[in-house]
């Protein structure tokens, strides 16, 4: 028995360590990627990488003034075609490149964005599971506490004593929202020099006051709905990825549904975004491609000499997927796609 537990421990890892560049794990790139554009989000405006200043009234794009010279053109000192053609080089040209690109990448691959660098979802990620710690739920409106076992074999029970974690955590990243946003429009040395002497403007504390307001409601009751449906990032990202019954998504091998006898349905516990993994893509709209269902599925079917049951599919093996119901899902066999977020099990 005990040789067999061993055996089982060592599949597990393996399974645990197959999924992924460089040695590293998926979810482990994946922290670093939403960390590394969290930081990016926070100092961004401080750097002047990015930002529009109310003061000067035009953005400025690292380090430079990037405006459409409309200036010159009100003062007689530019054509209209020069005007025109500005405003098609610095405005039209550069939103039709960073939409272009957001839709190129969300019709191939869905939510990446949203999953894998979006400071919002960190924020949520991290709520859930300090949530999670309180009260065993990753949402205050799941109807049902999480099981306590972990996909890797380890254990979180809850405590209500992380309520002590849970409201400060959410009131500092509330406020954090708030600065950060107000020195996307204003100066931030001049925002945060305020802060630090407590020489808030008036309305500079207006601002302040009700954004962390609204950030507080919205992180603590509300951060799943704004992600599925007023997010218009995510939203545009859904659309374009519903549009492509090859985009890359999970797939469920649904010949072999009752090896999910042995498993706790660990794939619906783990996801970030309460949804059903197992289902069609139709029902996975929201889905922000995180993989996290992917590898609780590994992690739980390291002892099935099949495999998992969830891998990433894309082309002719997602229009399973794409099937408007799990009947119809069914006559249509899939297999593990390559080259997509991560490695094939060896």
């Amino acid at each position: 028995m005990v040789g067999l537990q061993a055996a089982s421990a060592i599949r597990a890892s393996i399974a645990r360590s197959t999924r992924g560049w460089l040695g590293l794990p998926v979810q482990r790139w994946r922290q670093l990627t939403q960390a590394g554009f969290f930081l990016l989000f926070v100092f961004a405006p401080v750097f002047d990488i990015f930002r529009l200043d109310l003061n000067l009234k035009h953005l400025i794009l690292f380090g430079f003034d990037w405006t459409l010279g409309m200036d010159d053109f009100l003062a007689g000192r530019a054509s209209t075609a020069q005007a025109s053609l500005n405003i098609v080089l610095r405005g039209f040209l550069p939103l039709l490149a960073v939409g272009g690109t957001l839709i190129y990448v969300s019709l191939k691959w869905g939510r990446l964005y949203c999953g894998w660098l979006c400071p919002h979802f960190s924020i949520v990620e991290t709520i859930n599971q300090t949530l999670r710690r309180a009260i065993g739920k990753q949402s205050l409106w799941d109807r049902k506490p999480l099981p306590a076992r972990n996909p890797d074999g380890s254990e979180t029970r809850h405590d209500a004593l992380w309520w002590f974690a849970v409201v400060p955590l959410v009131i500092a990243c509330a406020v954090l929202w708030a600065v950060v946003l107000l020195t996307y429009l204003l100066p931030p040395a001049e925002i945060y020099g305020n802060i630090w002497h407590g020489t808030l403007t008036r309305n500079q504390t207006i601002f302040l006051s009700a954004a962390s307001i609204a950030f507080f409601v919205e992180f603590m009751f509300a951060r799943h709905l704004f992600c599925r449906y007023a997010c218009a990032v995510g939203l545009f990202q859904s659309l374009a990825w519903m549009s492509n019954d090859k985009a890359m998504v999970v797939g469920f091998t649904r010949e072999r549904a009752k090896d999910c006898s042995t498993c706790y349905s660990a794939c619906d516990h783990v996801c970030p975004m309460r949804l059903n993994p197992r289902n069609v893509k139709r029902m996975m709209f929201a889905c922000v491609q995180c993989g996290q269902c992917v590898d609780a599925c590994d992690q739980t079917q390291a002892g099935n000499p099949n495999g998992p049951l969830l891998n990433w599919v894309h082309d002719l093996h997602a229009e399973s997927e794409a099937a408007f119901n799990v009947r119809a899902a069914r006559t249509i066999p899939i297999k593990p796609a390559t080259g997509s977020l991560t490695q094939d099990r060896r």
